[in-house]
Order: C-alpha cells, then structure tokens, then sequence
C-alpha cells in the first residue's frame, strides 16, 4: 500500500545578528591614490572597505582580508598583492551605529567597535564589486576621497595615511603612529 507523505516544510533561517567588531581597510596606491566604493542601499554613499567579524573568535586581519576579496575581489596574500602589504594600524574607533542599521544587530547594540587597516596595491586594480553592497568604485587621491566619504571617521582614517605609512617606514610603535 502506498502512503503519501508531507513534505517537511523549509524556512529560510534568518541571518544571525552582525558582531558589532569591525574593519575599515583603506586600499591605496603606492602614489596614495585610494579605492572608494559606492553602497548600494544608499546612493551617494562612498567608502573604504568595512566589515564585521563573521565569529567572535576570527582574528581582525582575517576579517580585513576576507572582506576586501569580498567586497573588491582584491585577493591580500596573493601574487599582486602580498600578505605583507596589509597593514594593522593598531587603532580602533567606537561610534555609534546609525539607525538604519541596527537592526542588522542583536537587541540594544548601538555601538560598534571599528580597528584600522589599510593595504597597499601596486597599482589601480580592476575592481570586482559584491553587487548586493555595492554598485562603483572609484581611485581618487587621498585628499579627495577622505572628502567624498559619508562616515566622518573614514575620512579622517584617509587622511592619517601619510602620517601612518610614514611611521610604519620608520618604525614607529603602532601605538604612536597616530599621535
């Protein structure tokens, strides 16, 4: 005898809630000529590389270097681009989120913790953007990018790179090197 059965039924399992640790990875140039990308929930909305530890526990470089081959398919530790040329800054900022993002969050976070990268590519690279967050890029120099950012913190991070590049040359403490 044949017995027809119900199909389980599938749920798409929500996303867990971000981890409110975080990168910002400044890419530039040799001649400091920096990537900007333009989100795509907000036209006009230009930035460096951000994003969040996918764990508790994935050490900040890593999530430096998997969200740069994600968001520019720029692959750190790769032929072009040595693991050598991504530097930590040692530094991180806390601000608070803006409201149209918190609910990317658990209940009650309104604050992120936000540490400094930025890495260095030979050239201006071609640019393979994740389309669901972003929808351009741009290589501007230093200056005029800081100028284009929405967040206040990138553009100063933009332009404590000469100072930090140059401290990392002489072999500042990374402690110092923003001083």
């Amino acid at each position: 005898m044949y017995r027809a059965s119900v199909a389980p039924s599938f749920h798409i399992m929500p996303k867990p809630p971000k981890i409110p640790q975080s990168v910002l990875v400044i890419i530039h140039t040799p001649a400091l000529d920096v990537l900007l990308i333009e989100r795509a929930d907000h036209a006009g909305f230009w930035q460096s590389v951000t994003g969040s530890k996918d764990r508790l526990d994935e050490p900040l470089v890593e999530t430096a270097v998997r969200e740069v081959a994600e968001e520019t398919g720029i692959v750190i530790g790769g032929a072009q681009v040595p693991r050598s040329a991504l530097f930590d800054w040692q530094y991180s900022i806390e601000y608070e989120i803006y409201p149209e993002f918190r609910h990317r969050y658990a209940e009650g976070v309104i604050h992120n913790t936000e540490h400094w990268f930025s890495v260095q590519v030979p050239e201006q690279l071609e640019v393979t953007l994740a389309p669901r967050e972003h929808t351009a890029f741009l290589w501007l120099p230093h200056e005029e990018a800081a100028s284009r950012c929405f967040s206040s913190s990138n553009a100063d991070a933009i332009l404590q790179l000469p100072r930090r590049l140059a401290g990392r040359a002489a072999g500042v403490p990374a402690a110092e090197r923003g001083r």
